[in-house]
């Protein structure tokens, strides 16, 4: 390195008190301690009988659909992760938040599920990232006379914690039976886990990058 460049390397740490430094420990660090984004599933793949219709790496859902089965119903998934968690200083493993929604080929009126995916082993992790099986919990239940009324309640029917256990067991099983299982679900939050770990990452390799031109 040529005197002129090491005072420009020591000016540019002056001007930003080694925070390019830390970027790229930081980047270094994520990359290191993680594998690469599974290469699987793309959008238009198969995934449990579903098709992955929608995965932005710069947002922060995916969307799921299955037309035509069985009981010639069309399935809708979305799911995004759920916020921070924090057992004191410390940041527990996040759960995602999921919405099903079922209607009947040809016909108007949905049905739709709030649910919340949550990991059964939470400190089952591989590279960074949990590997262990989930479980969802159904949060609510709606209808919806069509397509266009969703997000429009007129009314939101009671708790869904205040109904009979049977009924609630019930609607998951629902749920189960249309593919809502274990298998999807412990797709979606390892995949949003590795989805959130990218989107990371560039962010990080932005700013390395913005810091490094005046280096």
């Amino acid at each position: 390195m040529s005197l002129r460049q090491l005072r420009r390397r020591s000016t540019a740490l002056l001007r930003d008190g080694g925070l390019l430094q830390a970027l790229r420990a930081e980047l270094s660090h994520e990359l290191s301690s993680s594998s690469p984004q599974s290469q699987g599933h793309q959008v238009g793949s198969s995934v449990m009988g579903f098709k992955l219709e929608w995965d932005d790496p710069r947002a922060q859902d995916v969307v799921l659909r299955r037309h035509g089965d069985a009981e010639g119903e069309e399935i809708a998934v979305s799911a995004m992760l759920g916020p921070l968690r924090f057992d004191g200083e410390h940041a527990l493993p996040r759960n995602a938040r999921m919405k099903v929604c079922i209607k009947k080929i040809g016909l108007e009126p949905v049905l739709h599920f709030d649910c919340s995916i949550f990991r059964r082993q939470a400190e089952e992790l591989v590279d960074g990232f949990g590997y262990g099986s989930s479980d969802f919990a159904v949060k609510g239940a709606y209808y919806h006379p069509s397509v266009g009324s969703l997000g429009v309640y007129k009314y939101r029917g009671p708790r869904f914690s205040s109904l009979d256990p049977q009924l609630q067991s019930g609607l998951k099983e629902y749920l189960v039976t249309r593919g809502i299982g274990i298998e999807l679900t412990s797709f979606l939050i390892e995949h949003l886990h590795r989805k959130e770990h990218n989107q990371y990452v560039n962010w990080l390799r932005t700013l390395e990058g913005a810091y490094a031109k005046d280096a």
